[in-house]
């Protein structure tokens, strides 16, 4: 039976008078991989920066294992250290090296000795292909491997859930497929996540649950089969198919 995580209750934010998100509502369950699509400026990328506690919602509530997490006096560190959050711009520490960025975090918020977050960073390293380069700073890194530290930096922290806000959408053509495929094994071995992406075949094949999200609400959500090949609503028709087109 899979534990609910997150559910995410009647969700508004404003930027002053600007409405970006409305009413929001979804949950996340245990090694669930939604897939949150939609144009640029629906909303997708505050509503994770939302879940990270980056942005506090105007209304609404953000139910983490039944505790009210919005407006609350939390430990942000701390609940970011059990949802995670991957960045489109990489976020790493210049000042540091590869597995530098991967140790801070757990020594400094998880209070690991040295010797045991070492060893769970070279873990992660491994497991995203990066471990040759633990001692390169990253202007030594392309942008597919920044972004594959960034994971491992992510994962470092032993998440319940992860966040990712576009995390290919700074790459070149040719570095998209390798964070990609990253991602579609972690998905593979049951790793809670969020995915904000354009990816829309990869969204199909990794996801069991996507949502479209256009003028900050969201339209439609369902199981990829039914929103990728028998969409309900008319707006959810109309940008996948500009979508494919694109993509041919």
């Amino acid at each position: 039976m899979s534990e609910k995580i997150l559910e995410i209750r009647h969700l508004s934010k404003t930027f002053g008078t600007n409405l970006v998100l409305k009413d929001i509502d979804f949950t996340v369950n245990t090694g669930d991989v939604t897939c949150i699509i939609g144009a640029s400026g629906s909303g997708k990328s505050t509503l994770l920066r939302c879940l990270n506690l980056l942005e506090t919602p105007t209304t609404g509530e953000i139910m983490y294992h039944g505790n009210n997490i919005a407006g609350a006096k939390v430990n942000a560190a701390k609940y970011r250290s059990k949802v995670g959050m991957v960045f489109q711009s990489f976020n790493l520490f210049n000042n540091m090296t590869v597995l530098q960025n991967c140790v801070v975090g757990q020594t400094r918020v998880l209070k690991k000795e040295k010797e045991e977050a070492k060893k769970n960073a070279l873990y992660y390293l491994e497991k995203v292909g990066m471990a040759p380069y633990i001692n390169a700073k990253p202007k030594q890194l392309s942008g597919g491997q920044k972004q594959r530290v960034a994971i491992a930096r992510a994962l470092a922290m032993e998440p319940e859930l992860l966040l990712f806000d576009e995390p290919t959408s700074a790459l070149d053509p040719q570095m998209v497929g390798e964070v990609l495929e990253v991602m579609r094994k972690l998905a593979s071995e049951g790793l809670t996540m969020i995915i904000v992406t354009h990816e829309m075949a990869f969204a199909r094949d990794v996801s069991n649950h996507v949502v479209f999200m256009a003028g900050g609400v969201i339209v439609e959500e369902g199981a990829p089969d039914q929103i990728f090949g028998a969409p309900r609503e008319h707006q959810t028709r109309e940008f996948l198919g500009r979508f494919m087109r694109e993509s041919v």
